[in-house]
């Protein structure tokens, strides 16, 4: 496959815009100028000419090396990371209407601690964990790396211990500090999800990261690994706490559920559900629904009345538990985001107006 020259900036100008910018994304869209991602809203690259076809071929094709080209081509998608200097990017290649397109994702060089990156105090303490099973969720793009990039920070930082990540692709780089640190990546360290988490528990971990649960094969190594005695990280796209529970049970079949559930409920610490918001006065601020494995919760889920998981929730503020309703009041509270963000980001409609009528 062969494409035209292009004939303004190259792949490499772009993604120093990106950076200098600040920019969390950078898009390759024929029939579109290069986009970037600032503060959530999309704009175009100044002085930039809407792309061709072959345009974006010619920028995308830059990137890869000789084996991702042949595993695009035979995939039609492929998802790496790309160094330019110090920068990180964590990019995906996929077709549109028969054209090339790609989302470029930046991923800072320093990793931001739990104070920078404004998340509850109450992080630090999984980072004393020694086991158990921590679920950070939330959409694309809404800081869920991040998030967790800063606690295996921590943890590197704190004590000696083996953390083994596995990611696709990896994003953050750790430095080195009181643990060592093992990151896979797919395709380039291993072949498979499955296959890496089997093989997970004969390299000796203390903790292990997993860059996102797929199905229920991946579900459920991690509940494995867990349940014998390890510290497990892991993201999944779901909105609140009550859904991530009964996302990762209804994935099994129907006869597997009763097991999943008590396993669910012996291992979890903690479900952290969160959202980025565009903040008064530019940049973006969370906003965190969180629950905690309390005995309560563990004998909810083991009943599976995950219905109850939200009254649970909002009658344990004492035990650092919150709604993302009670999340986003404070933040307008604070001056942070305006009443109109908090409405077009919450959850519970209902549940937001009943706090600021009562507030």
């Amino acid at each position: 496959m062969s494409f035209g020259i292009y004939n303004s900036m190259d792949i490499k100008q772009l993604l120093e815009v990106t950076i200098r910018r600040n920019a969390s994304d950078l898009h390759l869209l024929a029939g579109h100028p290069p986009l970037i991602r600032i503060d959530s809203v999309l704009m175009g690259v100044p002085g930039e000419k809407d792309l061709s076809r072959d345009d974006v071929g010619t920028l995308v094709y830059s990137l890869f090396t000789p084996e991702q080209k042949d595993l695009f081509l035979a995939n039609k998608e492929i998802d790496f990371s790309y160094a330019l200097g110090d920068a990180r990017f964590r990019i995906n290649v996929y077709f549109q209407r028969g054209s090339m397109a790609a989302a470029l994702r930046y991923l800072p060089q320093k990793i931001r601690n739990v104070e920078e990156l404004g998340l509850p105090k109450l992080y630090h303490d999984f980072v004393n964990l020694r086991q158990g099973f921590i679920l950070v969720t939330g959409p694309t793009g809404h800081g869920k790396s991040t998030t967790l990039a800063a606690i295996i920070n921590e943890i590197n930082n704190s004590r000696e211990t083996h953390i083994i990540t596995i990611e696709d692709p990896i994003e953050y780089m750790y430095p080195k500090g009181r643990s060592i640190i093992s990151q896979r990546e797919m395709h380039t360290d291993t072949y498979s999800w499955n296959v890496a988490l089997r093989s997970v528990l004969r390299e000796d971990p203390d903790v292990v990261l997993i860059g996102e649960m797929r199905d229920y094969e991946t579900i459920a190594a991690a509940l494995t690994i867990a349940e014998t005695g390890h510290l497990v990280f892991a993201t999944l796209h779901t909105n609140s706490a009550a859904q991530t529970i009964d996302r990762i049970v209804d994935v099994f079949p129907e006869n597997q559920q009763s097991q999943i559930r008590l396993q669910l409920a012996a291992t979890l610490e903690g479900v952290l559900s969160q959202r980025l918001l565009p903040q008064i006065g530019g940049g973006r601020v969370p906003a965190i629904e969180i629950l905690m494995a309390t005995p309560a919760v563990q004998t909810t889920i083991r009943e599976g009345k995950t219905h109850l998981i939200d009254n649970i929730i909002q009658t344990s503020g004492e035990m650092g538990m919150q709604l993302m309703e009670t999340s986003l009041t404070q933040l307008v509270k604070a001056g942070k985001i305006d009443l109109d963000t908090a409405k077009e980001y919450s959850i519970r409609p209902e549940e937001l107006i009943r706090q600021f009528s009562t507030s």
